[in-house]
């Protein structure tokens, strides 16, 4: 491997240099393993990969934990060797979220904002290695990062010893992106003093004792490129029924055309909804989210967004190679920060953020699941979507009214699990309409669902189950018997749909 020593600014940690086998010999059976990363960005490429090399021959079990999830197949190669014995707090691939739901892997799915605060404290043990991807070491040895931070400056905190991967295939100049602020921990735990999103509140690196710095190991390879889908007409209808909603409160004098700072939820669908704002006529947009995706840079380039703040950059091949072949159109209009910085409720709160974020299905009431199948299997986690959801200004959820040619509802009578109740959700999108919940009463609520948000397919039968629910009275009516049949009929026939008369026609009987 190619190896560039001007990267390396302290020349005391020359001779750490080493090669991803030798640096992975250091991580024994049993280790707390703490690895660089957020949504495939900035991740480890060389020595977790040559762990799961070691893994086929020399059996051995890890607790891993990230910033979000890892690209390069790291998990799912780590986890097929049965080299993770419990992983944390966020995952996307789908090897390791089949031994997940076959209880071969035990995952705890929790707030991005967290995980920090629980390191800190002890809740899941020392630290025993870290591994950091970064662009450079600096003289003093802390760590420039590359194009994410995730949970990387409380790994360099707290690790008993770190690994550092220097990736030739970032910049150097990638430098000076970054806003390090250290939270502490409570009861001291500090103000983050961010009030506009384009503020640079902390430092532009990692701080890292030297001397805790076991391995240096030069890398050349890009990130894993995001699957980015081209919006088609679903996630435009979504899209365009958020940018008329928006409209309508800038005429209400709620907002101005420049909104306040935007934060999307990774995928398809939250990309196309934020891409939707290219040919709006909002104007000096800014964004305060987790993940700057493709459309923050489709926005850059239409001349809508004047800053984005995130914790990573992830994006399509296409667009990184745009990105870093025009970096200093975007250098300065970018800022990347921890995690407990980007997912800070004070902050979120401060700033009055309008979160876009993804659910998996939505029930009559306005509770959202967006973590699990049918209540029982995991699909990704929860991510930092609650974080958002609870302290925004606006807390809008989108999803497709239904998938699998229309065999199931994403709109259901109870959700099968919970992660954002009633309470924290405004406004539901579907691309048959949006139902704003604001100032509504549960009764209300499921009206403004069914009539807006709901497939043709589903209407009659979530209509019916409502009306019977009203007749049993109560502040949120259901028919506790009945409330999770759509799942039952799933499984048993392979779709929720069944054929149901409707005993009174209108909603406005009840």
């Amino acid at each position: 491997m190619k190896q560039d020593l001007s990267r390396i600014a302290n020349t005391g940690l020359i001779s750490k240099i080493t090669n991803e086998n030798d640096a992975a010999s250091l991580i024994q059976d049993g280790m707390v393993v703490a690895s660089s990363g957020f949504t495939k960005s900035g991740d480890s490429k060389a020595v977790l990969l040559a762990l799961s090399q070691r893994a086929e021959f020399d059996p051995l079990k890890i607790t891993l934990i990230t910033g979000a999830s890892l690209g390069q197949q790291t998990d799912a190669r780590l986890a097929t060797l049965g080299a993770i014995s419990l992983r944390l707090p966020f995952q996307a691939d789908a090897v390791m979220r089949t031994l997940i739901n076959e209880g071969q892997l035990m995952y705890i799915d929790e707030n991005l904002g967290e995980t920090a605060m629980h390191l800190k404290t002890g809740v899941f043990g020392d630290i025993d290695i870290a591994v950091i991807e970064a662009s450079s070491i600096k003289e003093d040895g802390s760590i420039v990062p590359t194009t994410s931070v995730g949970n990387s400056a409380i790994f360099a905190a707290l690790a008993k010893q770190i690994i550092v991967e220097i990736n030739l295939s970032v910049p150097a100049d990638i430098e000076g992106i970054h806003d390090i602020f250290l939270t502490g921990k409570y009861p001291d735990k500090a103000v983050i003093p961010i009030t506009s999103a384009g503020q640079r509140v902390g430092r532009s690196s990692i701080p890292c004792n030297p001397e805790k710095i076991a391995g240096i190991v030069f890398t050349d390879k890009k990130d894993s490129p995001a699957d980015i889908l081209a919006p088609d007409k679903t996630t435009e209808k979504i899209a365009s029924c958020i940018l008329e909603f928006l409209g309508n409160e800038v005429r209400a004098g709620r907002l101005t055309k420049a909104l306040l700072p935007l934060q999307a939820g990774i995928g398809k669908v939250a990309n196309a909804v934020l891409q939707g704002f290219a040919a709006s006529d909002f104007e000096h947009l800014t964004i305060y989210s987790e993940v700057l995706q493709d459309s923050t840079f489709d926005l850059f380039d239409a001349g809508k967004v004047d800053f984005a703040s995130g914790s990573s950059i992830t994006v399509s091949e296409s667009c990184y190679q745009h990105i870093f072949n025009n970096w200093e159109k975007y250098k300065d209009k970018i800022l990347l920060r921890p995690q407990d910085v980007t997912n800070a409720a004070e902050v979120i709160s401060r700033l009055g953020v309008i979160a876009i974020n993804t659910a998996l299905e939505c029930d009559l009431y306005g509770n959202v699941n967006s973590s699990h199948i049918a209540g029982t299997h995991i699909m990704n986690g929860i991510g930092g979507s609650a974080d958002f959801a609870q302290n925004s200004y606006l807390s809008i959820f989108v999803t497709e009214s239904t998938c699998k040619g229309n065999t199931i509802s994403r709109i259901v009578p109870m959700v099968s699990h919970v992660d954002h109740s009633e309470h924290d959700v405004d406004i539901l999108v579907t691309e048959q309409g949006l139902a704003d919940l604001r100032g509504l009463a549960p009764r209300q609520k499921a009206k403004a669902i069914l009539q807006n948000c709901v497939h043709p397919a589903y209407r009659d039968m979530l209509e019916e189950y409502f009306m019977e629910a009203c007749k049993r009275g109560g502040q949120t009516p259901h028919v506790i018997e009945k409330a999770f049949d759509w799942y039952k009929d799933l499984r048993l026939t392979g779709s929720m749909k069944r054929q149901h008369s409707i005993q009174e026609s209108s909603l406005d009987k009840l």
